[in-house]
């Protein structure tokens, strides 16, 4: 795929991550914090079963059991991440959750990028990447002020 494609592709659905928040907020209001993001996972867990069987890639799952322990966080690190967008998104806005998501997305993928961590190729932490990261920590101060 054409790599202009894939950043079109990508900041696309980063789109739709920045109305997750507000959108499972409203749903928490009628049902609750804690169930809207049951409800919101099962959804989400719903259209990827269904993705998956079309796709007929559906025996694939079963090589989940063969992985390191530490590869099956994800579906963790993703719940962490629907229930404080749900919960914070009344206290610092949409563009606050989504600020401060992508400036700690980043961060951590410098910091992941320079360890090799996780199949990584160690990539060194450069000044126009610490730059990067500290631009971003003054816009989401900027957002959330």
């Amino acid at each position: 795929m054409d790599k202009g494609l894939a950043v079109l592709l990508m900041a696309v659905v980063g789109g739709l991550v920045a109305l997750q928040a507000p959108v499972n907020a409203g749903l928490g209001r009628a049902t609750g914090t804690f169930a809207a993001a049951l409800v919101s996972f099962m959804v989400g867990t719903l259209a990827l079963a269904a993705i998956v069987v079309l796709s007929g890639k559906a025996a694939g799952v079963t090589e989940a059991t063969s992985v390191n322990w530490y590869y099956l966080l994800g579906g963790l690190m993703g719940a962490a991440y629907v229930f404080t967008a749900l919960v914070l998104v009344d206290e610092i806005g949409a563009g606050g959750v989504a600020a401060a998501t992508i400036t700690g997305q980043l961060a951590t993928a410098v910091l992941l990028d320079r360890l090799g961590v996780l199949g990584l190729e160690q990539t060194p932490i450069t000044w126009e990447r610490l730059l990067g990261v500290a631009l971003l920590l003054g816009g989401t101060y900027l957002i959330v002020r």
